[in-house]
């Protein structure tokens, strides 16, 4: 039996006009011997709107639901995640070649390692791209590393919550993604980071499309005092996990030559 990749997809009906592209992103995608990728697209609502862009492969599963944002339709699409892994990809956005197999390739190596992130590049409507500052180094992330990060600099992570890959036991353990209007992705990446190490590829992994119409322009993302309440949880769950000492995986579950380190 084939190992599986899932990749998750939130959409709504003005990104649904991109999903070819990202799925011709995945079908360039090349993995080890055994392993194999399917395509959870759930959309934030029930419209007729998205169906059209769906592709019509096998490998391919489209689901409608209630609107509730972004992160309530990955969570929802959790129930049909039937695999080991699990890679976020926005539907506006693209997987660069070698990228699917680069983060499974981090984890697979390093049973202490519970997710992974790489650079990403904003894809501008001319078609150019443009990179991030402060991009680490590629390697391990060690735990309270992206909180501390994200806390010194005005709640900007070092890694793009875009690009991450997660082991789906981990991801459920964690309740999937956070109950918010916005930065659920954030919130999940900083409690990622607060129970487990985490990777980050140097190599770019995602192509992210800046446009018109995407959530992150709305005036409504940048409402201060919203901002302030969502970047007030996402810290008090990040701290109470860490309080909880809770940590992945458990140190009885590490290898030898791990505890000995």
């Amino acid at each position: 039996m084939n190992r599986r990749i899932v990749i998750v997809t939130a959409v709504h009906a003005p990104s649904a006009r991109f999903l070819p592209e990202a799925y011709d992103s995945l079908c360039a995608q090349e993995l080890p011997a055994g392993w194999e990728w399917i395509w959870v697209i759930q959309e934030d609502g029930a419209t007729d709107e998205v169906a059209p862009h769906v592709p019509d492969d096998e490998r391919v599963t489209f689901r409608q639901g209630r609107p509730g944002g972004p992160g309530v339709a990955r969570t929802m699409a959790l129930a049909h995640a039937d695999g080991e892994y699990v890679k976020i990809l926005d539907a506006d956005d693209q997987l660069p070649p070698g990228a699917l197999a680069r983060d499974l390739a981090a984890l697979e190596s390093d049973p202490t390692l519970g997710w992974a992130t790489s650079r990403a590049l904003d894809l501008l409507p001319d078609g150019s791209t443009a990179g991030f500052p402060g991009d680490p180094g590629q390697g391990p992330i060690e735990r309270r590393a992206v909180l501390d990060y994200w806390v010194a600099h005005d709640y900007r992570a070092q890694v793009h919550p875009a690009t991450l890959f997660v082991r789906r036991d981990l991801l459920l353990a964690l309740g999937g993604w956070m109950a918010l209007p916005a930065s659920e992705d954030t919130g999940l990446l900083l409690a990622l980071n607060s129970v487990a190490r985490g990777w980050f590829s140097a190599e770019v992994g995602l192509l992210y499309r800046k446009w018109e119409g995407q959530a992150t322009s709305r005036p409504s993302h940048t409402d201060a005092a919203e901002r302030e309440a969502r970047m007030a949880v996402v810290a008090a769950r990040a701290r109470a996990l860490e309080h909880c000492r809770w940590r992945y995986p458990a140190q009885t579950d590490w290898p030898a030559d791990r505890l000995a380190g």
